[in-house]
């Protein structure tokens, strides 16, 4: 397209939005009154459901509800030895 760097999209849809099928699926969905997360939700927060259910219903819900902790390195130049922070302390 004249006037446009290269690699550059213009137009379109935007990156993340959902496609017209999936958007009519996910309102279906919501329009029904239980989305699969309420659903894994219910069964968990039921105390007549069996403990094994519960389980499966947490450990499906969990990257949903919690985000994922990430590792991170740190590299300092620590001159303080923990006796003397202790130490520090009293």
């Amino acid at each position: 397209m004249a006037g446009s760097k290269p690699g550059e999209r213009r137009g379109g849809r935007q990156k993340g939005t959902l496609n017209r099928k999936n958007a009519e699926r996910v309102a279906a969905a919501e329009a029904a009154g239980l989305m699969p997360l309420d659903y894994m939700l219910s069964i968990l927060r039921d105390e007549r459901q069996t403990e094994d259910n519960r389980m499966w219903a947490a450990e499906k819900a969990a990257p949903y509800v919690h985000s994922k902790l990430a590792s991170v390195e740190m590299t300092a130049n620590v001159t303080v030895s923990h006796e003397d922070a202790l130490a520090g302390l009293e």
